[in-house]
């Protein structure tokens, strides 16, 4: 085979000028790497929310631990920080509604699942928290609202035999009720009970037999993690739901009397319009608060169904796996968030529908009165016209009695000046000849009055 031809220098070509976002996207691949843990590890993690938390604030608070007081704003640009100790790691990372706090340090040696007397019982929350090489009033004064804090002790222990393995995790959770998954191709267990400690915490135990790689590790540890908090995060859309059902069966039950009423033509337009104005109001109100929170909520819910497909769980009979443990609560709690975001967005569009209704209801009244108003001008008219030919019938009359009048005042004047005329008769004779010209003379009025009237 032949070899292949070296690649060019970079140099040697001539591209167009890079987007500005080029960059930027082709990084966001590698914005949040897995760390590399070496078992045995603890990890804990710390999810706050940062609403009202800038970057600044993080930034000061970062600059408390020892040996980073010379830290940036730039560094935290990328919203990814991996803060590296002695003997522990602590990873910063910021996303759009919470920020992640992870400390990764070995795990105490006392810690064991030997079967001795300590090991069979769940190691005490002040001894682990003793053992955290961070500062914990620092970890107590990150700022934010605290969404999820998780401890996962990641241990080296054979899994041959499964049952067995699953006893001894079982020990490390005081008797409780464990779920527990088998991940990948078999390659570790993983252990919880979702439960809360006094100390605020949730334990999570995974157990890899020896050789496992710190890069397997660290993914495995990252997707549980993440899996939790995105767990969390997508359940914050449902007592937002559960608070907005009794407002939206108010107004399914207004709108519906609305329509009732609008059917009957029981009241007035106004009544119905300013009753709808309301509705409508209070729908648009809850869907700008609320929208964004239902949309999280469905990501979230995807991103928490990502993260249990790459785990590639394998059930360990008699044992619930996390992903089914989870969807039991997970999956109703955020189907009552979509029906919920469904049934503001179809009270919407009911509310539109009988405001066209509304609509027309009060086109065809406006069209009815107009009808009426244009009859009543049309009647108006009518007589005005009337009105307006008796007028010039008697105008004719008068303007003829004021011409003839001239005309017998004339004719006498004629006869006084000696001319042989009888006033009276030449008069007489006269008036058809009067009335007609009066009446010819208004018609060419009217005439051009029309004419300049048409375009």
């Amino acid at each position: 085979m032949a070899p292949m031809p070296p690649k060019p220098s970079q140099a040697n070509y001539a591209l167009p000028a890079d987007d500005a976002l080029r960059v930027q996207l082709h990084n966001e691949v590698h914005a949040r790497p897995s760390a590399r843990i070496r078992l045995p590890a603890l990890v804990v993690s710390v999810a706050v929310l940062n609403e009202e938390v800038s970057r600044e604030q993080e930034l000061a608070h970062l600059r408390r631990l020892p040996g980073h007081e010379g830290l940036q704003l730039a560094d935290l640009q990328d919203n990814f920080l991996r803060l590296r100790g002695q003997d522990h790691t602590l990873k910063w990372e910021r996303h759009s509604e919470f920020t992640r706090y992870s400390l990764v340090q070995a795990l105490p040696a006392r810690v064991t699942l030997d079967g001795s007397p300590r090991a069979a019982q769940e190691m005490g929350e002040e001894e682990l928290l003793s053992s955290l090489l961070l500062d914990r009033q620092w970890l107590s004064q990150v700022p934010g609202r605290t969404v999820a804090a998780i401890k996962l002790i990641m241990l080296e222990h054979a899994i041959d035999d499964t049952h067995q393995a699953l006893a001894q995790a079982a020990r490390w959770f005081g008797g409780r009720t464990v779920v527990a998954s088998l991940l990948g191709n078999g390659h570790s267990l993983a252990v919880t009970d979702f439960r809360l400690r006094e100390t605020g915490f949730e334990h999570m135990l995974v157990m890899a037999p020896a050789g496992t790689t710190p890069t397997r590790v660290g993914r495995l540890s990252q997707r549980l993690l993440e899996l939790e908090i995105y767990r969390l995060m997508a359940l914050r859309g449902l007592p937002v739901a559960k608070a907005l059902a009794p407002q939206l069966a108010e107004g399914e039950a207004s709108l519906a009397e609305v329509t009732q009423k609008l059917e009957a033509k029981s009241s007035s337009e106004s009544e119905l319009l300013d009753t709808l104005i309301h509705l409508a109001a209070g729908v648009e109100r809850a869907t700008a608060q609320h929208a964004y929170r239902f949309s999280a909520t469905q990501a979230y819910d995807s991103l928490v169904r990502q993260r249990l497909a790459e785990l590639r769980e394998k059930p360990i009979p008699g044992t619930q796996t996390l992903g089914e443990f989870m969807q039991r609560r997970l999956s109703p709690a955020i189907a009552t968030v979509a029906a919920t975001a469904q049934r503001l967005s179809s009270l919407s569009q009911r509310i539109e529908r009988s405001s066209g209704l509304l609509r027309t209801r009060v086109d065809i009244a406006a069209e009815a009165q107009n009808q009426l108003l244009l009859a009543k001008l049309t009647r108006g008219q009518d007589l005005q016209l009337n009105l307006q030919t008796t007028v010039e019938g008697l105008s004719i009359a008068a303007i003829s009695y004021y011409v003839i009048s001239l005309l017998l005042y004339a004719a006498k004047a004629l006869k006084t000046a000696g001319l042989p005329i009888n006033p009276e008769l030449a008069v007489g004779l006269a008036i058809p000849l009067v009335l007609f010209s009066v009446w010819k003379a208004t018609q060419r009025v009217h005439a051009k009055l029309h004419s300049r009237q048409e375009p």
